[in-house]
């Protein structure tokens, strides 16, 4: 038997800055294929970004060391748009463009936001907004280094049966759909952390890591909306009077079991069920920089086993107090089969063609279904025009021990199996899965076993066959590394 409990910890310099980024009413919103809108008319919840600088507990005064995560209430931002957005930060805030994340909620709530929507209708608003998150984040990147302050981070999980496998097979049309599928598996895990100041032990951030698809409003909802992420927002933010950094996990293959709605209130039941959760969790954290530790018998009614929380020793101290960052780059080689954006172009034109002639027929549906495919046609043109040439693609790995825990930023939406075998092979540790990290430029990486069915995932990705097995290797090793340096 132990006589001892260490919880999972960081220390480090930490700071904090949200503000308000939701869109104007009636620019482009439609994010979904099946939509007929294209403008948003209203706002169910606003949107919102929020900035954490971190940076050694070790180097109090210099910040070239640390690193932003950015929290941003978006589905993500294509490839001009994401290096738009990175430059102007690197510029303002003086650091590289390798110390930025952006974390997508990946709300499909917000809109598709990129340039090739101009013309659509409320799209001429498009770049005037994406100009204005970049001044919004840059001056919360500003404002959490000026207010950077020693802070510890202490860390939980609970669970949520929120989230729930989303490959389908509909025996009626003999093929997959992206829906709810009870029997499939999924990882419940909320990863919450809870950061103190260490001069007078406030709150002032937590942090939930969860896996879901933010897709419980879908093609009737017209309304702005983080999705189930706000009304989750909302429970932690009344409960612990801080703000909370949301960091999407690898969802590629999950969503809520309730989703695809126009309804708000089920967004917001989703949200809370997730909030509660992620709370439970965060009230069982203990006071950080301690540990629990048996303190021996007290005879009464019975002999009695106490334990109380004692500070950690110098030797626990500095494992808490650890930093180490590690990148890398691997080539996942594209798919055999995929398009080429000529092809892609005369397939979009043949849709179109085929919109107008349902459109002069008075078929409604037809037009629809040729409208949705029109859409997939734009964004897989949106993916691989900028995508670099060759045979692989070369993905880059970021990822940081901070203490006991290891923090992960990965690009592209990952099948769920990414973290729940990263979390089997690293028990007790605490890996936070960021996925959508700086966009999606690889799109979804499905396992092994699910290509060759007929899934949208599939059907969406640039990358062959055994892709995220070779990744998830790659990061082991990575983790791996960051857990035996010294």
């Amino acid at each position: 038997m132990t006589d001892r409990i260490e919880f999972p910890q960081s220390r480090c310099h930490v700071g904090i800055s949200t503000s308000d980024i939701t869109p104007p009413v009636g620019m482009y919103h439609r994010m979904w294929g099946a939509a007929a809108y294209d403008q948003s008319t209203g706002v169910h919840r606003p949107l919102q970004q929020a900035t954490l600088f971190l940076k050694p507990a070790i180097d109090g005064k210099s910040q070239q060391h640390g690193v932003i995560f950015v929290a941003i209430d978006h589905c993500l931002f294509g490839l001009r748009e994401m290096d738009d957005l990175l430059s102007v930060l690197a510029d303002r805030s003086g650091l590289t463009r390798n110390q930025i994340v952006v974390f997508f909620s990946h709300t499909h709530g917000a809109g598709l936001l990129g340039h090739d929507r101009t013309e659509f209708p409320g799209g001429a608003a498009i770049p005037e907004y994406l100009e204005h998150i970049a001044e919004e984040i840059s001056a919360s990147i500003k404002h959490a280094r000026d207010n950077v302050r020693p802070a510890s981070i202490i860390y939980g999980a609970g669970h949520c049966n929120l989230a729930a496998n989303r490959d389908y097979f509909d025996q009626q049309s003999d093929g997959y759909v992206c829906g709810f599928n009870p029997g499939g598996p999924t990882d419940s895990t909320v990863l919450v952390a809870r950061v103190t100041d260490d001069e007078n032990g406030e709150t002032i951030a937590t942090l939930v890591n969860y896996a879901c698809h933010p897709t419980t409003l879908a093609w009737e909802n017209t309304l702005i909306s983080p999705d189930y992420i706000g009304a989750m927002r909302e429970v932690m933010e009344q409960n612990t009077g801080a703000p909370v950094f949301f960091i999407q996990g690898a969802s590629g293959d999950i969503g809520p079991r309730d989703g695809y709605v126009g309804d708000t209130d089920v967004a917001d039941r989703n949200g809370r069920q997730l909030g509660f959760a992620a709370l439970s969790a965060i009230e069982s954290l203990p006071v950080a920089g301690t540990s629990f530790a048996y303190q021996g018998p007290v005879v009464s009614g019975a002999t009695l086993g106490t334990w109380a929380y004692e500070s950690v020793d110098a030797n626990r101290a500095a494992k808490i107090d650890t930093w180490r960052c590690r990148s890398k780059t691997i080539d996942l080689p594209y798919r055999s089969d995929r398009q080429s954006a000529d092809e892609l172009r005369e397939e979009q034109a043949r849709w179109q063609a085929e919109e107008q002639t349902a459109r002069d027929a008075g078929d409604e549906q037809a037009a629809a279904d040729a409208r949705a495919m029109i859409e997939r046609m734009t964004r897989r043109l949106t993916r691989i025009e900028l995508l670099p040439a060759g045979d692989t693609y070369p993905f880059a790995i970021k990822a940081w021990r901070i203490g006991d825990a290891i923090w992960l930023a990965l690009d592209g939406e990952f099948y769920n199996v990414l973290q729940r075998d990263l979390r089997l092979r690293f028990p007790g540790i605490p890996i936070i899965v960021g996925t959508v990290a700086n966009g999606s430029s690889v799109w979804y990486l499905p396992d092994k076993s699910s290509y060759g069915k007929g899934l949208y995932q599939e059907d969406a990705s640039i990358l062959a066959k055994g892709s995220l097995e070779l990744l998830i290797e790659a990061v082991a090793v990575e983790i791996q590394s960051l857990l035996e340096s010294s």
